[in-house]
């Protein structure tokens, strides 16, 4: 195959008129392919095709069942949607399965990624489309005992449409039941030979978990022989609430994502649906919002720095880390007004200019905060107690870190360097100048390397945004983002109009659909949007990092013991909202 073609063509060549293409505005290749073929046509873009596409990026589905704008595609009630990355082409391809039926098949993708299993879980339980040859497709964010797939378009979006809540006492003994963690029910065994197996509840309350997270271990003695995580204990419906906002009403709703980002989370979003709308944000509104967005991956990795140190036995770190948070939220607080959750981006740019005054707070913090990272080296880094807890502990190459989906500082401890900041630059990275930290181990040790070398990588770009912050508006004049100006609505009825439905219902989008990721706190963030071109979004997928890393867990916890595993999750720098959502 000539290495000139691009996908689309490799695969038209290849499977011929089974390959249907369709436009999106994001300009991501977007394929579609028969059920009977989907894993061949994913084995091939891995394994097969010209600088494949190695990792998983995302798999989810759409009820289409009332959808009115589907120009140019398959019919289909439903459609099951596989994005893959190609890191030597940095590409990203997006292929589609159109189904028929109430509750259709499709093949599973285990066989193709390990990292289906959770992915297609997640299908299965909030649209119940089945994925034939998985081998455990359960409930993975909802209750065990949950009625209903709540993705799917017939299903209650408000709790004022069930009804209140009740748990009488046959209904709370039928719940505990079905909490009940049966071995065999996941490939384990009980015994081999001349050992028993010890089988062990870590959490779901419990400190090394940092939230409602549950672990259970097959355990050898003390060493982890298996694991089993239990999540969906923070599931909030972020994606169903989505479907029911406008546009802009649902901002404040991505704060709660990955919580101790703040803003980095309405980047992800507004850059998806400017990209929908075809919405250009001026310059000055793009360096507000990277100068904030760093101050948020600063403050999320001292979160983590402290109880990470914390984690296995340092206990003063974490006060240290907690106060320079601080510092950072009276900065946050003093330009968008709130602190752990602003929601202060917009769509076409950020709510409010910057306030008088806020390159004197910005440029103490620079002087402020490098002295204190050097001293925490000291503390921690170079501790010998954290050194034996942390190095050679839950390691994983980079081919590894690929094909289990991992972004982010995790995947650049294995020694690649990969950063969407660097290689897809977006809000304007590629005026900044910085540096992209790797280690070579992909331990628990170099995780923390990475992070710890991110945040001075992040003070220099926030030093280049108080040196350079170009002058101009704070917000895109496209009549999408930004209703008409007060004074003009009296000249005419129909601008008071406008500017009236612009601020109660919110824009209407047209009718598409658009992926954005950016280089967020732990990893590659990113929003899938469909509109139907409404107030309201037909479709929101919330790609987010937590989840595929904390798939990977199980398998580079066996072999070590329980204590490792704090470390091991510690690590990770996982929130559970970031994995549940």
């Amino acid at each position: 195959m000539e290495d000139s073609l691009n996908i689309t063509e490799e695969l038209s060549a290849r499977f011929g008129q089974e390959i249907i293409r369709q436009e999106t505005r994001d300009g991501i290749p977007t394929l579609w392919t028969s059920p009977d073929r989907i894993c061949e046509v994913l084995s091939y873009l891995k394994t097969g095709a010209v600088r494949p596409f190695k990792m998983l990026y995302d798999l989810t589905a759409i009820d289409e069942r009332v959808r009115s704008n589907r120009q140019g595609q398959p019919d289909s009630d439903f459609t099951v949607v596989y994005h893959l990355l190609s890191y030597d082409r940095n590409e990203d391809v997006r292929i589609k399965v159109p189904l028929k039926g109430d509750f259709p098949s499709i093949p599973s993708a285990t066989r193709v990624w390990p990292s289906a299993n959770w992915y297609e879980r997640e299908v299965w339980d909030m649209f119940g489309i089945n994925f034939s040859g998985h081998p455990h497709l359960r409930r993975i964010l909802m209750p065990p005992t949950w009625e209903g797939h709540p993705l799917r378009k017939e299903h209650p979006a408000r709790a004022t449409e069930i009804g209140p809540y009740q748990l009488p006492d046959q209904k709370e003994e039928k719940e505990q039941e079905a909490l009940q963690f049966r071995p065999e029910e996941w490939g384990m065994r009980k015994s081999r030979e001349d050992t028993d197996f010890l089988f062990l509840n870590l959490g779901p309350q419990h400190p090394g978990t940092h939230g409602l997270l549950r672990v259970i271990l097959e355990l050898d003695g003390e060493e982890i022989v298996d694991a089993v995580i239990d999540i969906g204990y923070h599931h909030r419906a972020a994606e169903k609430m989505g479907e029911r906002q406008s546009w802009h009403t649902f901002i404040p709703y991505t704060d709660r994502i990955d919580y101790l980002s703040g803003v980095m989370n309405n980047l992800a979003y507004v850059l998806a649906v400017e990209k929908l709308a075809g919405i250009e944000v001026p310059d000055r509104a793009k360096v507000v919002r990277v100068m904030m967005a760093e101050f948020f991956r600063i403050e999320s990795h001292l979160v983590w720095y402290g109880t990470f140190a914390q984690d296995l036995g340092a206990l003063s770190p974490v006060f240290f880390t907690f106060n320079d948070r601080e510092r950072i939220f009276l900065i946050v607080e003093a330009i968008c007004g709130g602190r752990m959750h602003p929601s202060w981006f917009r769509i076409g740019g950020v709510a409010q200019d910057l306030p008088s005054g806020w390159d004197g707070m910005v440029r103490d913090f620079l002087k402020y905060m490098p002295p204190r990272l050097k001293e925490y080296d000291k503390m921690v880094m170079r501790n010998r107690i954290f050194k034996a807890r942390t190095k050679g502990v839950g390691g994983y190459s980079a081919e590894e870190a690929m094909e289990w989906g991992v972004t982010g500082p995790g995947l650049r401890a294995c020694g690649f360097e990969w950063d969407f900041r660097k290689k897809r630059p977006y809000s304007g990275y590629e005026r900044f100048e910085f540096d992209i930290p790797t280690a070579g181990n992909g331990d628990c040790y170099d995780r923390a390397a990475v992070r710890i070398e991110e945040m001075r990588q992040s003070l220099r770009i926030i030093e280049q945004c108080l040196g350079n912050m170009p002058p101009g508006p704070y917000k895109s004049d496209n009549h999408l983002a930004t209703p008409p100006l007060k004074e003009r609505t009296m000249h005419d009825i129909e601008t008071l109009i406008t500017h009236f439905l612009n601020v109660s219902w919110g824009p209407v989008i047209p009718a598409g659909e658009a992926f954005f990721g950016i280089e967020a706190t732990k990893g590659n963030n990113g929003y899938y949007l469909i509109s139907d071109g409404n107030t309201i979004p037909y479709r929101v997928r919330i790609r987010t990092p937590s989840f595929a890393h904390m798939q990977m867990v199980p398998l580079i916890s066996r072999g070590f013991m329980v204590p490792d595993l704090m470390a091991i999750l510690g690590s990770l720098d996982f929130v559970l909202a970031d994995v549940d959502r």
